[in-house]
């Protein structure tokens, strides 16, 4: 099976570079950026080199393995893999007077001269990704592709403080940013192409097809991978690691876990799973009802409910750093746990399974090499305890690899119920990452009530363009990747009838994305949006006032903490 390899320099969406290959149906291997390249693969096509939020000139950017220049495969620099490119065959990168980020247009200038090249198909078949008339399907179908597009300007993404000053040799500019700079460069006589910009990310215009260009034009890939293809290896890798051990999974009742938690029992004996959820007073109204009962559907014979809220509130008392507060969830997750195990008697030869996402792990630092930032900890990521599970091998992550929309799609196949599939995200640390500082029972009773409000109306309204009479087709719930209402430590005058009143501010929070490694506000119909903050008023006395959030991620992340 043909396939491309990845290496990671430590970019927020190197798994998104990854991802968008395979949905072009190509496989995709990672490594770090440094890692050796690995020995003659007979299916590997070639290689795309990742961002970094590192520098090429300080001592913290990666440097490629040198085989990776000599192996005569096709290369790809994405942003920093561009500037590493650069640097190390002589050209000059310097940081920017002023950092380049966000939507830019670029200039396609063409491939005037191209004939003269090599690799002169090579170099057509890559700007035919440009060309704003050509569908993706002509890509994947593997006919010819047509002559690269006349000049034209189209909108890239871009995230760098860095820049090209000068092209190393054999280096040829065919696209240049509005600022000035180049932004797509390709060797005349090496099959290596460059962008000083992000096609992975869904802001990007045209961005699968620019990496259809390079995946089938230049790499010359066959479309042979799937998502049934990831159950096959996941399974078998299950299967081969587990063994008859039993494994026990932390649920929450979300679509990651559940989707993680079908996966363990569609693949190994019931009997060997063992699922433990933990009610710790942060969760969704009737969150636990609902997660015993969706459990149960899935024929999980080992479900343990265990009522621990205030124990959590009690660890989270007079903590109001983000992220001191998702550690402390962390680290009692494991105690709980662990406590838990010595009555269940599982032996010691157990494996802890998580429903983590890949999401989850960049996010924290984890990477597959060592170069990310941290952006923010998450619990079944980052917590010490944890951290001690995975350095001894006993940690199951079978969702690691994948984004939100790909565990959705993973669900399905699993035959997962539609409700469960299409439930919206909710953190690991519930409603304590959504309620601004100190958190205590009456704020988290006044968020359930709030937030269930929020949701069920947005189930019940329609999304613009639905029908009004009867149960719509999509509602606006459906419209939505992912909604939330965020308890705010700020108190609001205000006045109920003719009463003086002072209440908590409430946050709205709507968006829409692909992948959730980027996300656009929601455009809410003022209607819904003005009808919805009403009713929480008055069904919620202690709130006084609500907000709509209406921040995009970057530079906002999607929840507040």
């Amino acid at each position: 099976m043909d396939k491309l390899l990845i290496l990671d320099f430590g970019s927020q969406t190197t798994q998104l570079i990854a991802r968008r290959i395979r949905d072009l149906g190509v496989y995709t291997e990672i490594l770090p950026g440094d890692a050796p390249l690995p020995p003659g693969d007979p299916g590997l096509r070639g290689i795309v080199l990742s961002g970094s939020p590192e520098s090429v000139y300080t001592p913290e950017g990666a440097v490629p393995d040198p085989a990776v220049y000599a192996c005569g495969l096709p290369l790809l620099g994405i942003c920093y893999g561009l500037q590493r490119m650069t640097h190390d065959q002589g050209g000059l990168v310097e940081p920017l007077p002023k950092r380049e980020y966000g939507a830019v247009a670029v200039t396609v200038t063409g491939a005037a001269g191209e004939a003269a090249s090599p690799q002169g198909e090579r170099i057509r078949n890559f700007l035919a990704g440009f060309d704003p008339a050509l569908p993706l399907r002509a890509f994947t179908g593997g006919a010819p592709l047509p002559a690269s597009p006349p000049p034209h300007v189209f909108t890239a993404w871009m995230s760098h403080g860095d820049t090209l000053t000068r092209l190393a040799p054999g280096f040829r500019e065919y696209g240049r940013s509005a600022t000035g700079y180049p932004a797509v460069v390709i060797h005349e006589q090496e099959p290596w192409f460059g962008l000083q910009f992000h096609p992975e990310v869904t802001h990007c215009e045209r961005g699968p097809e620019i990496l259809a260009g390079f995946v089938f034009g230049v790499c010359r890939c066959k479309a042979e991978w799937s998502m049934e293809h990831y159950i096959e290896a996941v399974r078998s890798s299950l299967t081969e690691r587990v063994g008859r051990n039993p494994v026990l999974l932390l649920i929450s009742g979300g679509v990651d876990s559940t989707v993680a938690g079908a996966l363990l029992l569609k693949t190994l004996d019931a009997d060997q799973v063992h699922l433990m959820y933990m009610d710790t007073g942060l969760m969704r109204k009737d969150e636990t009802r609902t997660v015993k009962a969706a459990l149960e559907r899935l024929g999980a014979r080992h479900l343990h409910l265990i009522h621990c809220e205030a124990e959590f509130l009690g660890a989270l008392r007079l903590l109001t750093d983000p992220e001191e507060k998702r550690k402390a969830i962390g680290d009692l997750f494991i105690t709980i746990q662990e406590r838990e195990l010595g009555r269940l008697g599982l032996p010691d030869s157990y494996f802890l399974a998580q429903g983590t996402l890949y999401t989850d792990l960049i996010e924290s630092g984890k990477g597959v090499g060592k170069k990310a930032h941290v952006i923010k900890s998450h619990h079944n990521v980052g917590s010490p305890l944890v951290e001690a599970k995975r350095r001894g091998g006993r940690i199951i992550e079978p969702l690691d690899r994948l984004y939100k929309d790909e565990v959705r799609r993973l669900g399905r196949l699993l035959a997962l119920d539609e409700a469960v599939v299409r439930r919206h995200p909710f953190p690991g640390p519930g409603l304590a990452v959504r309620i601004i500082g100190e958190v205590t029972r009456e704020k988290c009773d006044i968020l359930r009530e709030a937030d269930a409000i929020f949701i069920e109306e947005l189930k019940k309204r329609p999304a613009p363009g639905q029908q009004v009479d009867g149960p719509p087709v999509r509602s606006l719930y459906d419209d939505m990747w992912q909604a939330f209402a965020v308890l705010l430590p700020v108190r609001s005058v205000g006045v109920a009838g003719d009463v003086r009143k002072y209440g908590w501010v409430l946050a709205l929070r709507a968006i829409t994305s692909v992948d959730g490694m980027t996300a656009d506000v929601y455009p809410f119909p003022p209607k819904d949006l003005l009808e919805i903050s009403t009713l929480i008023t008055n069904a919620v006395p202690e709130i006084g006032r609500v907000t709509y959030d209406i921040s995009s991620k970057p530079p906002a992340t999607i929840e507040w903490e």
